[in-house]
């Protein structure tokens, strides 16, 4: 004989469902706003901050040319530097996005990417986890710099965070990189950013995936025995052959989100162009 289910169980139950049924409704919701805040944000600073490429072959007098390869010409002809030296360098306004918010450091773009934002930094990395650009709260968070980089003054590694967002704003475009659509792309293979002094431009050199760790986001070495161990152990990792050299003397530009939970996706970049403003 079937035993009859107690009525305050079934309340209890379909309680408990509801719950659920809420906070799920609630989640979606504010994804939604989350997600429309980020679109309306990012539609402003493009309005805000007009961007132009400025031609600057390895040639100019006010260019500044690093990162060669480590050999001659010869032996490292078929780096693809040697052609990456003469593209040109995004320049941005910065104007009316310092007005809107004096953290702003940077505007950086990645290609075969969604990556065209601003970029900010605050006096930690909490910060803008869950603020957009202007400050207001917001669960996708902003495009920010590691809070001991200094844009001015060049650590061994600047390192950028951003929310890797579903609808492919933020760092959401960044698992682009590990595609091979986006590798056999070589136009892809830089990134360039601008700053209020100055335009640089940073060859890619490794991509990969990992777990979350913290050895890959050291922004300073004691010694060149460590820091040259970190760059070899960066150039093993990469999915990817950049068919480049790192040494000890590249600035590197370190790109960080997140992927499927526990997991990083992660791209470096070493200067290769810098030009005053």
């Amino acid at each position: 004989m079937k035993r009859k289910v107690k009525k305050p169980i079934i309340i209890l139950i379909i309680l408990i469902g509801l719950v659920g049924l809420g906070y799920s409704g609630y989640r979606i919701l504010s994804w939604h706003k989350s997600n429309n805040h980020t679109n309306e944000q990012i539609e402003k600073v493009e309005t805000m901050a007009p961007q132009e490429e400025v031609e600057a072959p390895a040639t100019d007098k006010t260019v500044d040319v690093v990162g060669e390869p480590e050999g001659t010409k010869t032996e490292t002809k078929e780096d693809p530097y040697w052609d990456y030296i003469n593209l040109p360098l995004t320049s941005v306004d910065f104007t009316e996005l310092l007005k809107k918010n004096s953290d702003t450091v940077a505007w950086l773009k990645v290609n075969g990417t969604n990556i065209n934002y601003p970029v900010v930094q605050s006096k930690d990395n909490k910060y803008y986890l869950d603020k957009s650009f202007d400050k207001t709260y917001n669960a996708s968070g902003w495009i920010f710099l590691d809070y001991r980089n200094n844009m001015q003054n060049l650590s061994d590694n600047t390192i950028i965070y951003g929310h890797s967002m579903l609808n492919k704003t933020m760092f959401g475009s960044l698992r682009n990189i590990l595609e091979n659509n986006w590798y056999n792309t070589a136009s892809n293979h830089t990134v360039t950013l601008s700053t209020p002094t100055e335009n640089t431009l940073w060859q890619v050199f490794s991509v990969y995936a990992i777990d979350s760790e913290t050895y890959y986001l050291i922004s300073k070495f004691g010694t060149e025995e460590s820091h040259q161990k970190w760059l070899n152990e960066m150039l093993k990792r990469s999915q990817f052959d950049f068919k480049t050299t790192v040494s000890t003397k590249d600035k590197v530009l370190t790109l960080s989100t997140c992927k499927n939970g526990n997991r990083r996706v992660v791209l470096h970049a070493k200067l290769i162009k810098r030009q005053a403003r």
